[in-house]
């Protein structure tokens, strides 16, 4: 099923699952998945591999999280290191599984790695894709804007060539403050995007999480959160259930307001995810 296609009757909500480190079986991951499916999500995306690293693992894991659990698979694409022969490569097996939900990525450019030239941006790995196969297409967005774009006008602007290419849905980078959603949504809505926009909720349960988060995605941190940090930071326990509660919080105001769904960073943590959504499933059922 192409996920796109939920959105016309509910808000969705699903889950961001990444392969195991190289160090790890990778049957560990199937644990995790086997607890989150316990929640019944829309589905769950896989990660490629942090700082444009290859992982053939994740079109394995995206086969099982369809074939075996049952529950619709999106695969990462970043296409910053790959040539086009290996997206063709890439498709194929997404193909022969029944996969057919692919999130079209740049990727982190890693100093240590060199670019291929096959492809600069992810508009044109979505038309690629869409010239390739019959697949539904999911963008990545930023509430704050890019932090490579000039300026939010431009960064909007990509976005529409972007969706202008092919992309069917859109999932958020993380964030922390949801006025930053609502403007950004706003500002999408005006230049004529019209894809369902879900919204990334990371559940921050530690201080050097939260350092590494606002390092790589270049989040604001608003006051209320800082103060929750500084309070429990040498609390683990504590720690966690707070980023629960203000995770569950965001999540909460987000589908008041009518947003078109939530993707949750489990960072492979079953029971942060599962405690997060035993206390907001109601809203998604209502």
């Amino acid at each position: 099923m192409k996920t796109n296609q939920l959105f016309k009757t509910k808000s969705t909500l699903s889950f961001e699952v990444f392969p195991p480190k190289s160090t790890t079986p990778v049957e560990s991951i199937y644990e995790t998945i086997n607890e989150l499916s316990e929640v019944k999500p829309d589905f769950i995306s896989v990660t490629y591999g942090a700082g444009g690293s290859s992982n053939n693992a994740t079109i394995g894991i995206c086969d099982a999280i369809k074939n075996k659990y049952g529950i619709e698979a999106v695969a990462h694409l970043p296409c910053i290191n790959l040539t086009k022969q290996k997206v063709l490569s890439e498709l194929e097996e997404l193909k022969k599984y029944g996969i057919e939900n692919i999130l079209a990525l740049r990727g982190d450019i890693n100093p240590d790695i060199a670019p291929k030239e096959d492809f600069r941006y992810a508009s044109e790995l979505v038309e690629f894709i869409r010239a390739n196969g019959d697949f539904n297409i999911i963008g990545a967005c930023y509430p704050e804007g890019h932090h490579e774009a000039a300026n939010a006008v431009e960064d909007i602007r990509n976005l529409k060539i972007k969706v202008d290419a092919g992309c069917s849905q859109l999932i958020t980078q993380l964030f922390f403050d949801n006025e930053f959603f609502y403007s950004f949504r706003e500002k999408a809505a005006i230049a004529g995007i019209n894809v369902p926009i879900e919204a990334g909720i990371m559940p921050v349960t530690n201080k050097k999480q939260i350092e590494r988060m606002v390092t790589l995605c270049h989040a604001t941190l608003p006051k209320k959160f800082i103060t929750i940090m500084e309070k429990y930071e040498n609390n683990p326990i504590a720690m966690r259930d707070a980023g629960i509660a203000y995770a569950v919080s965001q999540i909460v105001d987000l589908i008041a307001n009518d947003v078109d769904g939530i993707h949750l960073y489990t960072m492979n943590n079953p029971y942060i995810a599962k405690k997060i959504c035993g206390s907001v499933q109601s809203l998604f059922d209502s």
